[in-house]
C-alpha cells in the first residue's frame, strides 16, 4: 500500500493562511505551494500527506470550502483528445469539495509533491481513504454519491498558495 502521509510534528515550511479556524472539530488545510494537505482535530494536527495538486493550465481552486459529496469509486473523464484527454476508471475515495474540485486516490502516477493534475488533489488510494474515513458527511457504507447535509454539512477545506 502506498502512502505518503507523516505525523505532522514541525509545520514550519507551510504557508501561512490568514487565519487559523477557531472553534472547529476537524478541518482540511491543502497548501499549494507546497503540495501538502494536513488533517487538524481540535486545532491540532493529526496526520499530513505529500500530494499532487492542478497544473498551471488546471489549477486548483483556492479558497474556504466544505466537502460537499462523496463517491466511492468513479471514472473521470474530461479533456478533449489531443488536447488533454483522460478517463481514468475506478478512481476511489473521491471528496468534492467545490464544483468538480475534490480529493481522490490516484493509479497512474507515483509523482506526488508535484503538481500533476486537471485541478483535483491526488493522493495515494490509501491516504484518499485515510480522509475519506476521517472527513465527513460520514459516508453510510451503501450510497454511491453521499451528500452533506445541514446536520452533517462537510469538513471544513482551506485551500491556499
Amino acid at each position: 500500500r502506498r502512502t505518503t502521509a507523516f505525523i505532522p510534528r514541525d509545520l514550519s515550511m507551510l504557508t501561512p493562511i490568514d487565519e487559523m479556524p477557531e472553534d472547529v472539530d476537524r478541518w482540511i488545510r491543502v497548501d499549494l505551494s507546497e503540495q501538502m494537505v494536513i488533517a487538524y482535530e481540535n486545532g491540532e494536527p493529526v496526520r499530513g500527506f505529500v500530494v499532487s495538486t492542478g497544473l498551471p493550465g488546471t489549477p486548483t481552486v483556492t479558497g474556504t470550502f466544505n466537502i460537499r459529496m462523496k463517491v466511492r469509486s468513479q471514472t473521470m473523464s474530461g479533456g478533449t483528445p489531443g488536447n488533454g484527454y483522460y478517463n481514468l476508471p475506478n478512481v476511489q475515495w473521491v471528496q468534492y469539495f467545490y464544483a468538480d474540485y475534490g480529493f481522490h486516490g490516484t493509479y497512474w502516477h507515483n509523482n506526488f509533491g508535484n503538481p500533476m493534475s486537471h485541478g483535483c488533489v491526488n493522493m495515494t488510494n490509501a491516504d484518499a481513504k485515510w480522509l475519506f474515513d476521517w472527513a465527513s458527511p460520514t459516508w453510510d457504507g451503501k450510497s454511491v454519491w453521499y451528500s452533506s447535509t445541514e446536520g452533517d454539512p462537510g469538513t471544513l477545506v482551506i485551500v491556499h498558495e
